[in-house]
């Protein structure tokens, strides 16, 4: 799997950590090996101009996804075909504030918000009430077993 990873922003990440929890949410999807990921990291002024010009709304915010094949998820059985996932999106400043008010780490808030994109790219959303909860359920399932999987890490 090809995961990029651009840090363009001015707060330090751990990129590492942001690139295996995007291998083990596409492996969770059954995207194929060869799909490519692309995951920006800017400041809040870059992401308020990217916010304003495709979401039309003002300031910076979290995370943006931007697909490019449109693959979507795949089984056990059939992966997805190989190909362009896209780009996330994300703001280490936003994110940053976000943790504190849910009282845990940055580099956690990057996580979630890395798994969210993940599924954004594969064609979920959040519009609906029966579309969140199933949406948040895959993203609180790759957190959970990404979490299990990070502590069996040497």
């Amino acid at each position: 799997m090809s995961i990029e990873i651009n840090n363009e922003s001015a707060i330090p990440v751990d990129e590492a950590a942001l690139q295996r929890l995007a291998a083990f949410a596409l492996d969770t999807m059954h995207v194929h090996a060869d799909a490519e990921l692309a995951i920006v990291l800017v400041d809040e002024g870059a992401m308020e101009a990217l916010h304003v010009q495709w979401m039309d709304e003002p300031g910076p915010t979290d995370v943006l996804s931007f697909p490019m094949d449109e693959l979507r998820p795949g089984t056990e059985d059939a992966q997805t075909p190989a190909g362009l996932l896209g780009d996330i999106v994300l703001c280490p400043q936003v994110a940053q504030g976000q943790a504190e008010t849910a009282g845990h780490s940055t580099l956690d808030e990057l996580l979630l918000l890395t798994a969210h994109g993940v599924l954004h790219l594969l064609g979920f959303d959040h519009a609906e009430p029966h579309e969140e909860k199933e949406m948040f359920g895959i993203q609180r399932d790759i957190l959970i077993g990404f979490a299990m999987q990070e502590r069996r890490r040497p």
